[in-house]
């Protein structure tokens, strides 16, 4: 059995809210198929809060193994570095989880907030908020960028606001099976996080030919104009997608870039910053200097279908 301990920080509890959504392999899978014993998982546990009393007591005197430590949140550092904006038992959870890590095998970050900060580490970040091992995209968190857990990993970071529930379950399954898990510059699971938001994509024929929307609930693309981050953002939502059914894109919604570390950024989320006619941000590995010549040309050679709007998204 693999004994998996899940606590939140500073959450909304969305990343819990989604896993119950996994079905490759679901939340019942790990626990049937996969060995995983949740020790504690605050929205699912049925034992009131003095068995989570008494599992931190076991594991923090070694009586109680802890193979997988789940953290769901942002680390709430304030005030002035007390952590006690969210208290545990007259304690910060902030020290709560400094212990705990000393003893996981494997501590793996759900969501953006406890990678990186997130939502919480926005300006002005009233409560100093920041991530398990990153402040936004600066290196070291709650713990210093060299820590390693156990088992000789840093912290794993299944960013995403909220996280996409297979990208946690597959880690989850993964740990428990032993299998190696390669991480990313920014310590993501590169199984997950090594193609773009915009790959996938059912609109991406239209980028391609420069065939942009102004307003929302159109068929183009989002990117130019309506503030979509796809071109920017690595994460699975157009190749695995939610409920195995859509995703933001599909459904007419810009893409955020909730996997990023920098997210959310300090700007208007439906609105594309530029600069004359050139957006600030550019779609990775593109130059600037590209861009601009492929831009003008593309539009010209776009067939009448894609002018025309023809293809549903």
């Amino acid at each position: 059995m693999t004994a998996l301990l899940w606590l939140q920080t500073g959450s909304c509890g969305g990343d819990t809210m989604s896993m119950l959504c996994a079905d490759s392999p679901s939340l019942e899978d790990l626990v049937d198929e996969y060995g995983i014993e949740v020790l504690w998982q605050p929205s699912l546990s049925m034992e009131p809060m003095k068995k989570l009393d008494v599992l931190i007591e076991a594991i923090l005197a070694d009586r109680q193994a802890l193979d997988v430590l789940c953290i769901e949140g942002s680390i709430i550092t304030g005030p002035d570095g007390s952590g006690m904006y969210d208290p545990y038992r007259g304690r910060s959870k902030m020290s709560l989880v400094r212990e705990l890590v000393e003893k996981a095998e494997y501590v793996v970050a759900m969501g953006t907030c406890a990678a990186y900060g997130g939502v919480h580490a926005a300006p002005p970040n009233p409560t100093d908020c920041l991530g398990l091992q990153f402040d936004k995209k600066n290196p070291g968190g709650l713990l210093p960028i060299e820590w390693r857990s156990r088992k000789g990993l840093p912290v794993i970071n299944i960013s995403g606001c909220p996280a996409h529930p297979n990208a946690m379950t597959k880690t989850l399954a993964m740990l428990a099976s032993g299998l190696p898990v390669e991480l990313d510059h920014l310590n993501r699971p590169k199984a997950f996080f090594n193609t773009m938001v915009h790959q996938g994509c059912t609109r991406i024929e239209y980028h391609e030919y420069d065939v942009e929307d102004a307003e929302f609930g159109n068929k183009a693309c989002l990117f130019f104009n309506l503030g979509c981050q796809g071109p920017m953002t690595v994460a699975i939502c157009n190749t695995e997608l939610w409920n195995g059914r859509s995703s933001k894109t599909r459904a007419g919604v810009p893409c955020f870039g909730c996997t990023s570390p920098d997210f959310p950024l300090d700007h208007d989320l439906f609105r594309t910053e530029k600069i004359g006619e050139v957006p600030v941000h550019l779609p990775l590995d593109v130059a600037r200097s590209n861009y601009m010549a492929y831009k003008s040309l593309a539009h010209e050679a776009a067939p009448l279908r894609v002018l025309n709007k023809k293809m549903d998204p």
